[in-house]
């Protein structure tokens, strides 16, 4: 048995495994699926030029996220000073944000550098898993950073007991493991599914949604049902943010200095910016109206949501953080001095 019938028959027999589902409908679905070699991705351009000058501006985009973040990294990793439960769950943020547009971006460019649409069926099933994992990851790790927030704004006199170095750890582990365990069943189901409709996806990257397109049976509506119910933690995580929120804003009007207002709500704005940017891409990629969708505002869309807040949310973390600009600047003298 080559490589890739090995991976098909491991994502069917897990689905199986963990559906209940029959022998026979599982034996017929690998056998569907083995038809299937490779995908075929969308392109951002058609002309050679356009392709040329998109591989430049992904590049561009990728050092951009991977200066910004390795920025942060090394920054809390070295000052002593941000050993501090916010900024390890910023670290943390980080390395999801660098895992996701690595998931992604890469393979855009090698696709407009070398002028092709192919993806491998491991491949697809590996770039699916991984998108889920760190998105839903961080997903989870921003309604644990507003929880954070709400400790240090609301409860201060217990912040050290409730977010001690354990408990963070442990909350980031869950943040993590959530998001891996995500990945797996979602990964697990759709790739379980036997498709009959072409191999060509209209996407940049393997989204769910444009695999289950290509589905030949009902078999889809069990992988739409795991989404429903994603749906709805992902809405409980919502409600906690805003409860979170609602009272961090009543907490801090209540301050009575108006320096002491504006710095508890320096340390929020940035988190607040970022969970905002993060939830309003996703939400108007899966939930958008039928009648404006289009193979094109689908691309845009998606690399909205899967591109520009790993790029963007070093910026909003470092514009207003004093406490990272200091970090920065002494590392680039620490630097400096070490080049002399």
């Amino acid at each position: 048995m080559n490589e890739l019938s090995f991976a098909q028959r491991s994502f069917s027999e897990f689905f199986w495994f963990i559906s209940f589902g029959s022998l026979n409908a599982q034996n017929q679905q690998m056998s569907n699926g083995s038809s299937i070699t490779q995908f075929l991705l969308l392109a951002f351009a058609d002309t050679r030029e356009l392709q040329l000058l998109t591989f430049c501006l992904f590049l561009g985009i990728y050092l951009a996220a991977l200066l910004g973040n390795g920025l942060i990294i090394t920054a809390v990793s070295c000052d002593h000073r941000l050993h501090t439960p916010m900024y390890f769950f910023l670290l943390s943020l980080s390395l999801l944000d660098l895992g996701s547009i690595s998931t992604t971006l890469p393979k855009a460019m090698a696709n407009s550098l070398w002028d092709t649409r192919a993806i491998s069926y491991p491949g697809c099933a590996a770039q699916l898993f991984l998108i889920v994992f760190f998105i839903s990851a961080e997903y989870f790790l921003l309604t644990i950073m507003a929880y954070d927030r709400y400790v240090a704004i609301c409860k201060p006199l217990h912040y050290g007991t409730l977010l001690g170095s354990r408990a963070c750890a442990h909350m980031a582990a869950a943040a993590w493991g959530s998001g891996f365990l995500h990945a797996l069943l979602h990964t697990a189901n759709t790739f379980s599914i036997p498709t009959c409709k072409g191999n060509a996806l209209d996407q940049f990257f393997c989204e769910i949604p444009h695999i289950l397109k290509l589905s030949c049976s009902d078999s889809y509506l069990r992988e739409v049902g795991l989404l429903v119910v994603s749906a709805c933690l992902g809405l409980g995580c919502f409600v906690f943010l805003v409860v979170s929120y609602v009272q961090i804003f009543r907490a801090v009007l209540r301050i009575p200095s108006e320096q002491g207002r504006h710095k508890a709500f320096s340390t929020c704005l940035p988190h607040l910016a970022v969970v905002s940017l993060f939830l309003s891409t996703v939400v108007f990629a899966y939930l958008k109206p039928p009648s404006i969708s289009s193979p094109s505002l689908d691309l845009v869309v998606s690399f909205l949501y899967s591109v520009v807040p790993p790029a963007v949310n070093p910026l909003i973390y470092s514009m207003r953080n004093k406490e990272i600009k200091d970090a920065l600047r002494k590392l680039c003298e620490h630097g400096l001095l070490q080049h002399q």
